[in-house]
């Protein structure tokens, strides 16, 4: 655990470097803009695939603290009396209690029951962004821009100092999910995913298991959002409709839901998709299908969990197997003598 712990901090630190670097030896604003939208989708990804990749839970609503938290960052700077970092910890303690209201009701049904129930409270909440238009603005989302004070002597009215607070707290929050991902938490939401039969014979609390790591999804989800409110100085109903959940399934897909960073790569990879294919065709919608369908038929598994696997089967010196999710490698060589 030490050695994991160690090789963890290294990794926040290197990816903390490369992301504060790229903007100064490549200098197009384009490609710091590009960043920032990954680093705040791909947070939604990742709090997303704590609920499917970990826990087996798939949520079509997660979108909505993704907007709650960009709302209500929005309603809190606007109002004058919060400074941003107090704006961002009363953001996420507002959304954890959104969450926690909404999964205990969501937690308790099953597959698609459970998916669906989230949708319909996703789809409530943007009904509410919509009609409520005095506190929302409705349809045209807060007006009036999301003031920047500076604190701590940070000033994010500019450019550089604003990328700069947006890559701290996405490597901060990358890094909570990732301890989150590697503790005992993470490895008894791993049984309820894999066999929740025995997790109950077990004496594990499923429901109160599940309750937790939907609530904290949907604070790293808030956060998400609040990146890309700071970002683009609003906050709009499309945050919060089901195409912004189906996006974070998307990246999911591409990117793998086993291996940690899936979620970031897939995020990268749908943006850059999406980018080329609305320069070069009028189909942006018909060729991103395209693209998702050839990897989900032809790989069967995410981008990300495809190499992997690959890396660790030429390692190994084995052939090609379709192993399961979390597989070891004396499990994989003991389906093969069992085949």
């Amino acid at each position: 655990m030490q050695a994991g712990l160690r090789r963890d901090i290294l990794v926040v630190f290197m990816m903390l470097g490369i992301l504060i670097a790229l903007p100064f030896v490549f200098t197009k604003p384009a490609l710091r803009d590009f960043l920032v939208y990954v680093m705040a989708y791909g947070l939604l990804a990742m709090s997303l695939n704590l609920l499917v990749g970990l826990t087996g839970l798939v949520s079509f609503g997660h979108a909505a603290f993704f907007a709650s938290g960009a709302y209500l960052f929005g309603l809190l700077m606007q109002s004058g009396r919060f400074s941003i970092p107090l704006a961002m910890l009363v953001t996420v303690l507002g959304t954890a209690v959104l969450s926690l209201v909404i999964g205990a009701i969501c937690v308790r049904l099953k597959e698609l029951y459970f998916s669906f129930i989230t949708l319909a409270f996703q789809m409530f909440i943007h009904s509410v962004i919509l009609t409520w238009v005095s506190l929302t603005g409705g349809d045209q989302g807060l007006r009036g821009g999301i003031p920047r004070p500076p604190f701590l002597g940070i000033d994010l009215e500019d450019s550089t100092s604003l990328y700069l607070f947006c890559v701290v707290v996405f490597v901060v929050c990358v890094a909570v999910m990732r301890q989150i991902w590697q503790s005992p938490f993470g490895y008894t939401l791993r049984l309820i995913r894999d066999n929740p039969n025995r997790a109950v014979f077990l004496g594990v609390n499923v429901v109160r298991m599940k309750l937790g790591i939907f609530v904290l999804a949907g604070a790293m989800a808030s956060m998400g959002g609040v990146l890309l409110a700071l970002f683009v100085s609003g906050a709009y109903p499309d945050f919060a409709f089901w195409t912004t959940s189906g996006e974070a399934i998307f990246m999911i897909m591409l990117g793998g839901t086993q291996l940690f960073f899936g979620p970031i790569v897939g995020a990268v990879l749908l943006r850059l998709l999406e980018h080329f294919a609305t320069i070069y065709t009028g189909h942006s919608g018909l060729v991103l299908g395209i693209v998702i369908l050839i990897i989900v038929l032809g790989l069967r598994q995410g981008i990300g969990d495809y190499v992997v696997d690959w890396l660790r089967r030429r390692k190994d010196g084995r052939p090609e197997l379709s192993g399961k999710p979390d597989a070891t490698p004396a499990e994989t060589s003991t389906e093969t003598r069992a085949g």
